[in-house]
């Protein structure tokens, strides 16, 4: 009972802070900030004369000061807080046998759904064809607007996965919290909550009470940052507007169409999964989620939202800790189905850009390398055009083609990780309904006694 309460407490403190800031309708202020932000930002794109170059460089850097403050407080306290968070979620259960044969079974569910709308999403793009809209002219100014800088990856084939694969095992995991390979630590954290799991538990509990004050510290500094979400998306949005200009985002205009038409075929991919699957009220989800989805909608950030996605699920949904704990921290991390359809359908769209024509083989390695790049893609605003550049260097597009996309996918993030924490949620109602009915009479039984 004592480590139930060393996961619960700061989770319900920090959802009763998010909750009201749902309640005062923070989504609303940042929609708002953002529309802001863009109107802001075409008008510096146009250079008035009025105003010198610098001195317009100087403004927009101050006007998106309290975005980049965001972005770096939210990248900074994700690796603690999702280490504590699946350490606790594992070594703090009360069925550790049923974590144990879930495993597997969550791996084979995330494959599943996951493949299943990446092949959706390549079939749309393939109808729609948002690259055929786009001149491929536009890449060099677009390159010249943005610098990015981010390093081309290694071309990836089938002969590469079982390497990657164990190098996903980390070697040195005081090397992976430093690098932020996100997939490294998830996989370190489940080995560390097993091992913990299996130890007495007066040895566990000491660092158990570590890893609580560590979450709680996380805690306290993501409620300090969402005082800043609505400024943070208006300077944020400004300044990429200004650089690249309303011209450039009305030219993607199919393009982020094509995407928003991906994100929801997941959506009513996950809808069926809640129908047949798990056999739960599609009304009663919707609205015992859509606070959660909301402010995952404002900040873009599906692991600053985590502690309410955990108190959602247990106290709404009337999902079981045992699963909920265990469930939503790794999926924060795995779980990444908006990720990945974007990233597919941006890398078809610049493949059409640039006049590629892909076979069959060609785009199966693009699948399988989307996976990849999803399940390691950091839930913070902006990971996803990152990460997208290693599947880029599958099928020979130069890395510098994201230039193209970045602009838009501040906004396009908010929509997708919407998506993947619905997706954190479809799983916890599926993997709760199967927990029900094998260990829920189980453990009635086992409780009776000690009542």
């Amino acid at each position: 009972m004592e480590q139930q309460s060393v996961v619960l407490h700061p989770i319900k403190e920090l959802y009763t802070y998010l909750q009201s800031l749902v309640q005062k309708r923070l989504w609303l202020k940042v929609l708002i900030a953002l529309v802001a932000g863009v109107a802001l930002g075409a008008y510096f794109a146009t250079q008035p004369g009025w105003i010198s170059d610098r001195l317009l460089e100087a403004i927009i850097n101050w006007i998106s000061f309290p975005g980049n403050i965001f972005i770096r407080v939210v990248q900074m306290i994700m690796i603690p807080l999702m280490f504590s968070s699946v350490v606790q979620g594992i070594a703090g259960s009360n069925n550790k046998e049923y974590l144990m044969k879930s495993g597997p079974k969550l791996l084979i569910y995330y494959g599943l759904t996951t493949t299943t709308v990446l092949v959706l999403a390549v079939i749309l793009v393939s109808v729609v064809k948002p690259g055929a809209y786009m001149d491929a002219s536009n890449l060099i100014a677009a390159d010249m607007a943005i610098n990015t800088p981010i390093s081309n990856g290694p071309r990836l084939s089938f002969g590469d996965i079982p390497r990657m694969i164990t190098e996903l095992l980390p070697a040195n995991p005081l090397e992976a919290l430093v690098s932020g390979d996100m997939l490294s630590i998830v996989i370190f954290a489940i080995i560390t909550g097993v091992s913990l799991a299996n130890i007495p538990s007066d040895t566990a509990l000491p660092l158990l009470k570590v890893l609580y004050s560590v979450q709680e510290i996380a805690m306290a500094i993501t409620r300090w940052a969402m005082k800043l979400a609505p400024v943070a998306i208006f300077g944020l949005m400004c300044q990429v507007t200004s650089k690249v200009g309303i011209d450039t985002i009305l030219g993607l205009s199919m393009f982020m169409v094509t995407v928003v038409l991906g994100l929801i075929i997941v959506v009513i991919v996950y809808t069926g999964i809640l129908l047949f699957i798990a056999k739960a009220n599609i009304r009663k989800f919707f609205l015992d989620a859509r606070d959660t989805l909301l402010l995952a909608f404002s900040v873009a950030s599906s692991a600053a939202v985590m502690p309410l996605t955990l108190k959602t699920a247990e106290e709404k949904m009337g999902i079981n800790p045992s699963v909920s704990r265990f469930i939503i921290p790794v999926g924060v991390s795995l779980n990444m189905d908006g990720t990945a359809v974007f990233q597919a359908i941006a890398t078809l769209f610049l493949a059409q850009v640039y006049g590629l024509q892909l076979d069959t083989a060609t785009i199966l390695v693009v699948i399988v390398t989307t996976i990849l790049a999803s399940i390691g893609t950091p839930s913070a605003p902006g990971a996803g055009v990152i990460v997208l550049g290693s599947v880029l260097g599958t099928i020979g597009i130069p890395v510098t083609a994201i230039a193209l996309i970045i602009g838009v996918d501040r906004l396009l993030g908010m929509f997708r990780t919407s998506v993947n924490v619905m997706g954190d949620l479809v799983t916890c109602q599926v993997f709760n309904r199967f927990y029900n009915d094998g260990h829920g009479r189980l453990e009635s039984e086992t409780a009776s006694p000690g009542a």
